[in-house]
């Protein structure tokens, strides 16, 4: 595949999945604030604009140590530095590290939905357990004499 292509397409795919994710979550935030007529954007949606901030410097980071190493590389093998090269290279493991979380976040709530961890909120248990506890209490509160089935005096 040409390298102009292959560089257009992980530019692309790098720049279209942050732009999504980012404006999914400020459109979140908007409409939240909108319907709940919230004022204060950091105290209601501090951890969102943190991760978000944390994922941003994380990603800055990973982009100048990648720089480090491909600079090293390209020195020891008497190759120029191309930017498109590392682009390329800089995309890939990204894309990889992206693929492998976004596997395992997917994984776990197809798992959560069907499998059951007693006791977890995640877990599809939840709901029975709570209609048994209810089911529980209704029959305590009849045997007492005040529930549904209690006698009534006429």
């Amino acid at each position: 595949m040409n390298d102009t292509i292959v560089l257009t397409v992980t530019i692309l795919v790098l720049v279209a999945v942050t732009v999504y994710l980012f404006a999914t979550m400020i459109r979140s935030i908007q409409d939240e604030k909108r319907t709940s007529r919230l004022r204060k954007t950091w105290k209601h949606f501090g951890l969102s604009i943190a991760l978000a901030i944390l994922f941003l410097v994380s990603w800055a980071g990973q982009a100048v140590a990648e720089w480090g190493t491909y600079r090293h590389e390209q020195q020891d093998h008497g190759e120029p530095l191309r930017f498109s090269e590392y682009l390329v290279g800089f995309g890939q493991s990204t894309l990889e590290n992206w693929q492998s979380e976004f596997l395992q976040l997917f994984s776990f709530v197809v798992l959560a939905a069907i499998l059951i961890h007693r006791g977890s909120a995640e877990s599809k248990d939840t709901d029975d357990r709570m209609e048994a506890k209810i089911d529980e209490i209704a029959k305590r509160l009849d045997d007492a004499g005040i529930g549904e089935k209690a006698p009534t005096s006429s």
